[in-house]
C-alpha cells in the first residue's frame, strides 16, 4: 500500500505526520548533545587533533551523503530533509567542539581560555559559526587557529552546498512521487 500525498491527507494526517517528523528531530538532536556530553574525550587527547577530526569528517560526508539519499526516495521529502538537517548540522557542529576540546585538553594553551570545558567547547563552535565571535574564546596556537580557519571554510560550504544539495534532494524526491506542492521545502 502506498502512502497518500501530504496534500491528500487529512489536516490531522498532516499535522500528525509533521509533528512525528518534528520529534523525530528533535530526538536526534538531543541524543547527538547527550552523546557528546558522555563520551570518553579524554582518551583522544593523546592524538594528533587532525586524526579524530578527519575521520570524524568522514562519518559526518557519508551521514550526510545517506540523508541526501534518504530525502530523494522518501514520500514526504520536506519532513526528511528537516529530520535529516536535524542530525548533520548538530553532529558538524558538535565534531568540532569535541575537536576543540580534545586540542585544549592535549595543549591548555591552545585557546586564551586554557582548558575547555564541554560547554565551553560547544559555545565556541556556534559562536564561530553563527560568525558572531565574543572574544571571550580564542584560538591561541597554530594548531587552534588552523582548526579554527577550517570550521570557518566549513561552515561556508555547509550552509550555502548544504542547502543547495537538499533543495535538489527535496526536488528529486518530490519529482519521483509527483505529489505536486510539499508542505515543508
Amino acid at each position: 500500500m502506498t502512502q497518500p500525498a501530504l496534500r491528500e491527507l487529512s489536516p490531522t494526517g498532516r499535522r500528525r505526520l509533521v509533528t512525528r517528523g518534528l520529534l523525530r528531530a528533535l530526538a536526534s538532536t538531543v541524543g547527538l548533545v547527550a552523546l557528546y556530553f558522555v563520551l570518553p574525550l579524554d582518551r583522544l587527547s593523546t592524538l594528533p587533533v587532525g586524526l579524530p577530526l578527519g575521520l570524524a569528517l568522514l562519518l559526518l560526508l557519508a551521514v550526510s551523503a545517506w540523508q541526501v539519499i534518504e530525502i530523494t526516495h522518501t514520500r514526504y521529502p520536506g519532513i526528511r530533509a528537516l529530520e535529516a538537517f536535524a542530525v548533520v548540522a548538530p553532529l558538524f557542529l558538535l565534531l568540532f567542539a569535541a575537536s576543540y576540546v580534545i586540542l585544549a585538553e592535549g595543549d591548555p594553551t591552545s585557546f586564551s581560555q586554557g582548558v575547555l570545558t564541554r560547554t565551553d567547547g560547544l559555545y565556541f563552535t556556534v559562536t564561530t559559526f553563527a560568525t558572531v565571535g565574543f572574544g571571550d574564546i580564542a584560538p591561541v596556537s597554530q594548531v587552534a587557529r588552523r582548526l579554527v580557519t577550517g570550521q570557518m571554510v566549513l561552515d561556508l560550504l555547509v550552509i550555502g552546498l548544504g542547502i543547495k544539495v537538499v533543495a535538489g534532494a527535496i526536488q528529486v524526491g518530490r519529482h519521483k512521487h509527483a505529489t505536486g506542492p510539499e508542505l515543508i521545502g
